[in-house]
């Protein structure tokens, strides 16, 4: 059978075709010879394309699908595929993060093996990386902001350490250093005098310090025998003797014993009034007739008669 030129002309376009698009899909990363899983997941703002790749651990198991803007949620939708051959669960993450310097930015699944199994067409949720070149590149700006300062105050400080040397006049720094000097010398002299002193004293300061080291010992001694001191039976016999002294006193205030009845009752205080008035008449007695009680000491009976006359001059 005769093929005519019109169809194998036909024949080579349709293998050109099929060639180019199988060249085209293989150089963008896709293998049309396997089967491939999609699944979907969505971010705040789109900093993909479709050549993102989509990576495990850094090793490329798919591509982006497709990027699409959702009016009602405000967010950006992606789809991508996934080999087959990965195995992963819903409670797997699928972030975002930048590849290189260059700026590029991919997809990786951050596999987990807990809870159900991913199914084609499963929500995936998302996550986005901090971004560590640009954590670097704005700490490592705050820095050279302020080296930049200190570098610009270290600059002026050199100025005018500068002037500051240069400066000859009486204020200048070789008067500073010059005064320097002599005060290095007094505190030098000050020394030596302080060497002379110690040395002249040396016994006198020996004696001192044996003095102090046997004040020490001293009380150390004391201070032992504080310790074996037992205090907590000093302070209960203390304790007794006020409880005991808190008796009495509350005794005599009560009216108990001879002393309270001495503080309490009047009838003493009466006798002891009556018998001090028996006792003045006596004295006065005494006085103004002494010769009766001479007549007391002999031994005859001497009847006793009142004192008329201090009747009659009372």
């Amino acid at each position: 059978m005769k093929i005519s030129r019109e169809v194998k002309a036909a024949v080579l376009v349709l293998s050109g075709l099929l060639l180019m698009y199988f060249l085209i899909n293989y150089l963008s990363g896709e293998n049309l010879f396997s089967s491939d899983d999609t699944y979907y997941t969505e971010f705040d703002y789109n900093a993909l394309t479709k050549a993102s790749p989509v990576t495990v651990k850094g090793n490329g198991v798919g591509k982006i699908k497709d990027i699409v803007y959702d009016f009602n949620t405000g967010k950006t939708r992606v789809s991508f595929t996934v080999d087959d051959q990965l195995k992963f669960s819903k409670q797997s993450k699928v972030r975002l993060y930048k590849t290189g310097l260059m700026g590029g930015n991919a997809l990786a699944i951050v596999v987990s093996n807990d809870g159900e199994a991913a199914k084609p067409g499963d929500f995936l949720t998302s996550e986005v990386e901090v971004d560590l070149v640009s954590s670097l590149s704005t700490s490592f700006s705050g820095v050279s902001d302020n080296l930049d300062s200190t570098l610009s105050s270290a600059d002026s400080l050199l100025i005018n350490l500068n002037g500051l040397v240069l400066d000859e006049s009486d204020n200048g720094i070789k008067n500073a250093i010059a005064e320097l000097n002599a005060t290095m010398k007094s505190f030098q002299s000050v020394a030596y005098s302080i060497n002379s002193l110690v040395s002249k004293n040396d016994d006198k300061l020996a004696s001192v310090l044996t003095n102090f080291d046997s004040i020490t010992k001293d009380l150390s001694v004391i201070t032992s025998n504080l310790k074996t001191v037992e205090f907590s039976e000093i302070v209960a016999k203390l304790d007794n003797t006020l409880a005991s002294v808190n008796s009495v006193m509350s005794s005599v205030n009560n009216g108990e014993g001879s002393l309270g009845k001495l503080l309490k009752e009047d009838s003493l205080y009466n006798n002891l009034e009556a018998a001090s008035k028996e006792m003045e008449e006596l004295i006065r007695d005494i006085k103004l007739h002494p010769a009766r009680y001479r007549r007391i000491l002999s031994k005859k009976e001497i009847p006793y008669t009142p004192p008329q006359e201090e009747d009659q001059n009372n």
